[in-house]
């Protein structure tokens, strides 16, 4: 047994842990909980713990249910807000076979390989998102079939006494409990619309971070007697909720985007790795954007990118290039924001690294950058500048996501076969329904 694991075990007998969480997310991202006794948790360590796989979302075939979920002992933590009556505590697990080989379908896994890609040629990759949602008054609609937002609040805005500020203050108070640094936390520019920035970590850790940010979000939420929703746009009139997430590869401790002499002190692998972003965010946008209501964000304003270009400090860019700090190396990063809060990060991640290093390493020429806002040119003027469009739908992101090789290759065959199935379904059912606005503007004149 490691030291890691002898931690854990000492840990929960210390702290009179009563039940222990293993936590695994299926292919769509939702997270997945197989609570186990305290005597268990060293077999679980030596030998994993069976499950059905064939019964979670795109995670094995029927005719090979059976796999192990293996902790990770690096990832335990009692979680707060289980309190001290019954102590909890949580672990992800990675998902193997029975005969102890990774399975292909575990996300985790899908980013570990890309990760371990990235290591071989001497990166680490590193990610640090901007997570915006909405709380509501309860997950109910109103009379007129709306949600209620719990404030009409705006960007920035300080409400004296209001739902958000003390939502925010006990959300960030237990994710640093949870060992999850928290950046910035602050009301956004919809009602009822927050905002939660983590600080930048491997992305591995990220992506089990953002899986307990959702988790803590909605559990404070709870408490609070409201409802926190990561629906990507849940108003029509109001901005939509994404996950803009800041990028950076570093070589050991040396950060390989910065470049002191280069333009924004952005280095040669730094501007390869936004055109290989470029050239397949189209191809990508299937995993970073999963869902039909993703579209109506992507396409709907409020500073959601819809164009493929990138800018120095552009909101309405693809890709932007933030403010540098001279002679801060350490901080050059990109950001890329299309990313909802919806996403299964694991899969985005991979996805992300994988676009960006195949830049990288086939010497993709970075375009001009866009310096004015994309959104106020014309058709004409996007098509002159070279600005192609992300997909408009679903549907158009699925069609592009089945002919890319390089989306196929990262998630291998089992997770690409899966997430085609998935989403191929969703819009065919979203393309059935007839809606309220062909009601409202059809019904009565027709």
């Amino acid at each position: 047994m490691d030291k890691q694991q002898d931690f854990v075990l000492r840990s929960i007998e210390e702290r009179g842990v009563k039940f222990i969480r293993l936590w695994f997310t299926d292919v769509i991202g939702s997270l997945k909980s197989v609570a186990i006794a305290p005597a268990e948790v060293e077999g679980a360590f030596a030998e994993g713990v069976g499950i059905d796989g064939s019964a979670i979302e795109g995670l094995t075939r029927a005719y090979e249910a059976d796999v192990l979920l293996r902790p990770d002992p690096t990832t335990f933590q009692t979680l707060p807000w289980r309190g001290e009556v019954e102590p909890t505590a949580r672990m992800f697990c990675d998902i193997e076979t029975p005969d102890g080989e990774p399975a292909m379908a575990d996300p985790r896994n899908v980013l570990r390989r890309a990760l371990g890609k990235a290591a071989d040629r001497g990166f680490t990759f590193y990610t640090h998102p901007e997570i915006e949602f909405y709380l509501m008054r309860s997950s109910a609609l109103d009379e007129s079939g709306q949600p209620v937002p719990v404030d009409t609040a705006g960007y920035f805005d300080n409400v004296p006494g209001g739902t958000a500020h003390d939502f925010r203050r006990r959300s960030v108070r237990m994710l640093e409990d949870l060992g999850i640094s928290v950046e910035f936390s602050h009301h956004e520019g919809g009602p009822g619309q927050n905002e939660i920035d983590l600080r930048y970590a491997d992305a591995l850790t990220m992506a089990d971070n953002i899986m307990t940010f959702r988790t803590v979000v909605k559990e404070v939420a709870i408490e609070e007697g409201v409802y926190a929703t990561f629906m990507p746009k849940p108003f029509s009139d109001h901005p939509g909720s994404g996950m803009h997430t800041h990028l950076s590869l570093f070589e050991g401790d040396t950060n390989a985007f910065y470049e002191a002499g280069g333009q924004y002190q952005l280095s040669a692998v730094g501007r390869r790795f936004i055109a290989g972003l470029l050239k397949h965010a189209p191809e990508i946008t299937a995993v970073t954007n999963q869902f039909v209501n993703s579209y109506k964000r992507l396409w709907g304003g409020g500073e959601a990118p819809s164009f493929v270009c990138w800018g120095h400090n552009n909101r309405s860019a693809l890709v932007r290039v933030p403010l540098y700090k001279p002679n801060k190396g350490q901080s050059s990063r990109i950001e890329y924001r299309a990313l909802d809060s919806a996403a299964n990060p694991y899969l985005a991640f991979a996805l992300m690294l994988a676009a960006g290093l195949k830049g990288v390493e086939e010497g993709y020429e970075l375009p001009p950058e866009a310096e004015d806002n994309v959104w106020l040119l014309t058709d004409g003027e996007r098509r002159a500048l070279g600005y192609n469009a992300l997909p408009s739908s679903l549907g158009d992101a699925v069609r592009l996501m089945e002919e890319s090789e390089l989306v196929a290759e990262t998630l291998g065959e089992q997770v690409f076969n899966y997430v085609l199935l998935n989403k191929r379904s969703e819009w065919a059912e979203y393309r059935n329904q007839v809606t309220p606005f062909e009601l409202q503007r059809n019904l009565g004149i027709l």
